[in-house]
């Protein structure tokens, strides 16, 4: 068998930190795009649990970054070799075909995108919030990162890569990438786990997430935000 060298399309960049009860799973869910020839590159933050060792048979590449999904991500982005980086959280799933529409998205000559996203929970306030979610996406231009961002890598490279903050970061990140293009809005849907909904209500949390984007907006410092979302700077 012909051995190549040659780097792949495609790599898949999972950020993960204490994911072991559900980290098996969404890695199977990936394996058809290891496949086709995609690469996974898993980030972990600094697990106290066996995340990592769950993980190690089902990646390419599995290596440690300090804790905080930018960090991670741009952790897992300079460890990559896919021409195109799809950032996808742990508790979201792909559609089958992502890595096919994806490149196709790029041929005709896109530079980053993001699907539509389904929220996996009953609630039928959360079908409301996914169509909001996926409309103001179009409208604005700005993706989120349960919509499972991907660009290209000179692209991601040129502005910078992901702003190196605790919340928001995502949005920071597609303020700069719009300025280059407005994204490719897939509309295939990826679908992302209900359980901060189911948590905390619906209505709190849609709450809660209006205020945090607001204060961003108007200058709130993200530390500041990223701790009335439950997330302590620093702490494991």
């Amino acid at each position: 068998m012909e051995i190549t060298t040659d780097p792949p399309s495609l790599s898949l960049i999972v950020p993960v930190l204490n994911e072991a009860s559900t980290v098996v799973a969404q890695l199977q869910a990936v394996q058809a795009f290891r496949v086709r020839g995609a690469e996974v590159v898993l980030v972990d933050g600094g697990s106290c649990d066996a995340t990592a060792e769950l993980a190690r048979p089902a990646v390419d590449q599995l290596i440690e970054s300090a804790r905080g999904r930018a960090t991670q991500m741009n952790a897992g982005a300079r460890a990559s070799r896919g021409r195109i980086l799809l950032f996808l959280h742990a508790d979201t799933t792909l559609p089958p075909e992502a890595d096919n529409l994806i490149q196709q998205a790029v041929d005709n000559g896109v530079s980053w995108g993001r699907f539509d996203v389904r929220i996996d929970a009953p609630h039928p306030l959360l079908r409301v919030v996914e169509r909001m979610m996926n409309w103001r996406s179009r409208l604005t231009g700005i993706a989120t990162g349960d919509q499972a961002i991907f660009v290209c890598r000179d692209v991601f490279e040129s502005v910078g890569g992901y702003p190196e903050l605790p919340l928001m970061e995502d949005i920071a990140l597609s303020s700069r990438l719009k300025r280059i293009a407005r994204p490719a809005c897939l509309r295939e849907r990826v679908v992302t786990s209900g359980r901060r909904w189911q948590t905390h209500g619906v209505w709190r949390t849609v709450f809660l997430m209006w205020r945090l984007r607001a204060s961003y907006y108007c200058g709130v410092d993200p530390r500041q935000l990223a701790i009335r979302y439950g997330y302590v700077p620093g702490r494991r």
